[in-house]
């Protein structure tokens, strides 16, 4: 390793026993075994790092005294507990050679093993690049490595080998907990509901009816073990495959409505199931004219992207609308601008109309 790469190594090992200190109450208290523990906290270090724990390991601190002031050790012996690291390197804005960048990624994976006592073969390295045109992420292998997570008293399987993303987004935990909590009673549209976190939220709050819309089988799948961990099973929770467009647009027609709507689209999609490809950069005013026709009077929609080039125009919504970002950004992410969410209702447009 260069000089640079060790004096990186050090800044990194400190910064993730920092935050792990931080955090560690924070976790408890929230119930939450799932969450990040470096955010590209530091420009030359573009890593992210998520942190898998098995329920019932909020023990003591895993950190030895003094990590954060420079004297990193690692707990003896190795975590025995199931918790496991997700690693993932995101595009530099130079080039560095692949070799090279491989080793500096192995090199921070077992730092980061040390620092929180995890078995270095339950770290699970990724990159992350820039997606250019219809480019889109695929399934990465098959090993299967999954864990169950806890958030709010509540289970998840996650899968931490075979894809990009885990089975989890951590940055919506808060707009889960605010479905939930906002569901009792309710009827509930989960769309593009990958693998139905909001869905078994919104079935622990207490809603009467939870719809669970995605065109993907093996997320359906996924979304029915998640609920079904839960408890939450039989006809109150359907899950329809389906493109989303396809669904709203059969919904409105049978005069289908819901109380509740999540609608949390990817970026961009492609899907040899449709025929048109969706792009939320350009195609979202459209959908939450959609998602409103199939709105209860006094429902409530929450639309969220993680696009950074989405423009935002109120004009373009038939009722009231407010962002609520800020609102929806948990407290181990860095970044405050890992998605966007809107808070989208009709009264505005019921009240101009008595």
């Amino acid at each position: 390793m260069t000089e640079k790469d060790e004096r990186q190594l050090e800044y990194f090992r400190n910064r993730v026993a920092k935050n792990e200190k931080a955090l560690r109450r924070w976790a408890r208290r929230e119930g939450v075994t799932a969450y990040r523990l470096y955010d590209r906290d530091i420009p030359e270090i573009p890593l992210a790092l998520d942190w898998y724990r098995e329920p019932d390991c909020h023990g003591g601190s895993t950190v030895a005294d003094g990590a954060a002031a420079g004297g990193v050790r690692a707990r003896s012996g190795p975590d025995t507990s199931g918790s496991a690291l997700c690693l993932a390197l995101y595009d530099r804005p130079y080039e560095k050679d692949e070799a090279e960048e491989e080793a500096w990624l192995a090199s921070m994976a077992r730092a980061a093993c040390g620092i929180l006592g995890v078995d270095e073969a339950s770290c699970f390295t990724k990159t992350r690049k820039r997606m250019k045109g219809s480019d889109q992420y695929g399934r990465l292998g098959s090993a299967e490595a999954e864990r169950t997570v806890k958030e709010g008293g509540l289970s998840f399987v996650v899968n931490l080998s075979d894809y990009l993303d885990t089975g989890l987004f951590l940055d919506h935990r808060p707009l889960r907990a605010r479905v939930r909590a906002e569901a009792a009673g309710k009827r509930v549209l989960n769309l593009f509901a990958y693998t139905g976190a909001f869905s078994v939220h919104a079935a622990a709050g207490g809603a009467s009816l939870v719809t669970t819309v995605d065109l993907s089988n093996t997320y359906l799948d996924w979304a029915e073990r998640n609920l079904a961990l839960n408890g939450f099973t039989g006809p109150a929770y359907p899950l329809v495959r389906s493109d989303v467009r396809a669904f709203l647009a059969g919904a409105a027609r049978r005069s289908e409505v819901w109380d509740l709507i999540v609608a949390d689209p990817p970026t961009f999609s492609n899907s040899k199931a449709t025929s048109e490809d969706f792009d939320v950069n350009r195609d979202w005013p459209e959908l939450v004219r959609a998602c409103l026709d199939v709105l209860a009077p006094d429902g409530r929609l929450y639309f969220s992207t993680n696009s950074r080039r989405l423009k935002w125009e109120p004009a373009l919504v038939p009722g009231e609308a407010a962002e609520i970002s800020e609102e929806t950004i948990p407290p181990d992410f860095r970044d405050r601008k890992v998605h966007r969410a809107f808070s989208i209702s009709h009264r505005a447009a019921h009240s101009a109309s008595t």
